[in-house]
């Protein structure tokens, strides 16, 4: 059993404790260190020790590891603090603000031979996993289309979120999700990224952004966050070359639809569009459709504190690699590049 501390319990430390930590068996957690009186109050209510400084918590000679779920900024600093004095690290998501802050941290962890993994929770939600089980399978044919949406209307939660000096904004809160879902998808380099931010909220860092991905196999994609959006498009659209899927919300909603084999399919008729009339976006006969539930998700063999411990025990392969999540960060930094230049970028990542 690996005794782990939280360093930053706010709203995702204590999620931690309460939600994941406690449903897996080989890590539980024994304590708490944050800087906010109120934050560390609530670690004791719950039943956790309080430590007062981060120094105890790296003196403690009884913790093997901390999960970090700090504000963005902090991450480097507490990461190699605590792999230099000997503990394995959990650093909740965006794991830095820069490519080069994680290769630092990644040359300590190797160094002082101990684990370090990012929180990358999103590979094991259902919706990804239906697309990822239609993506493999060719459910729908090869796929050329992907549409990945997170819409919502609130702004940007809480405080710090909305502050560019501590990795504020959306490309850090959900693009860091919603591209390593596809770069974990598509086994297939990324050749080409524009993008455009939003900061319509007066921020100084984006409520949402746009992003066009082109893979060198030739799937294109586009990525979609916003924070100001009353009516939600789908969270996802995927099309391929015998027919197209679409999940609506977080509780699996969708459904595939397909033409069907073995039909002969008759061509269309023109039919009256607004001032005029087109055949070429007349509806297909629902005689020649075939209209299925979406498919189960893959199944993970593992959850992600389950693998953590295993990959301290020596027994197990990361799941969530640190190649993985640099390749997510060089990404990262080309969707801003992209912005700020207001160019398409050309790369190979």
């Amino acid at each position: 059993m690996l005794n782990l501390v939280i360093i930053g319990y706010g709203g995702m430390g204590r999620h931690h404790a309460k939600d994941l930590i406690s449903q897996t068996r080989h890590v539980q957690c024994v304590g708490a260190y944050d800087t906010d009186p109120d934050n560390l109050e609530k670690a004791g209510l719950d039943g956790f020790i309080m430590y007062q400084t981060f120094e105890t918590v790296l003196d403690d000679d009884g913790v093997d590891a901390i999960l970090i779920a700090t504000p963005n900024d902090y991450h480097e600093y507490i990461a190699i603090q605590a792999l230099q004095a000997g503990k394995h690290v959990i650093c909740e998501k965006p794991v830095t603000l820069t490519a080069a802050s994680l290769e630092r941290i990644m040359v300590v962890a190797k160094a002082m031979e101990r684990t370090f993994m990012v929180h990358q929770n999103r590979r094991w939600d259902d919706d990804y996993l239906i697309i990822r089980n239609i993506y493999e399978n060719q459910e729908i044919g090869d796929v050329f289309h992907i549409e990945s949406r997170i819409h919502g209307g609130n702004g940007i939660p809480g405080d710090w979120r909305c502050e560019a000096v501590h990795g504020g904004g959306m490309v850090y809160d959900w693009g860091v999700h919603v591209f390593d879902q596809l770069l974990m998808m598509i086994k297939s380099p990324v050749i080409s990224v524009s993008s455009d931010l939003s900061f319509v909220l007066g921020h100084d860092s984006d409520d949402g952004f746009v992003t066009q991905l082109i893979f060198e196999n030739g799937i294109r994609a586009h990525i979609e966050v916003a924070t100001t959006n009353f009516i939600t498009l789908p969270r996802w659209y995927v099309k391929g070359l015998t027919g197209t899927a679409v999940i609506h919300d977080w509780n699996r909603n969708g459904e595939m639809v397909l033409l069907r084999a073995n039909v002969d399919h008759v061509p269309p008729k023109p039919i009256r569009a607004g001032a005029g009339f087109t055949k070429t976006m007349a509806p297909l006969r629902e005689a020649s459709l075939e209209r299925k539930p979406l498919p189960e998700p893959l199944v993970l063999d593992t959850t992600f504190y389950d693998n953590f411990a295993a990959v301290v025990a020596g027994t197990a392969m990361p799941y969530v690699a640190n190649d993985e999540v640099m390749r997510v960060m060089v990404l990262l930094e080309t969707v801003f590049e992209a912005f700020e230049t207001q160019q398409t970028i050309h790369t190979h990542i």
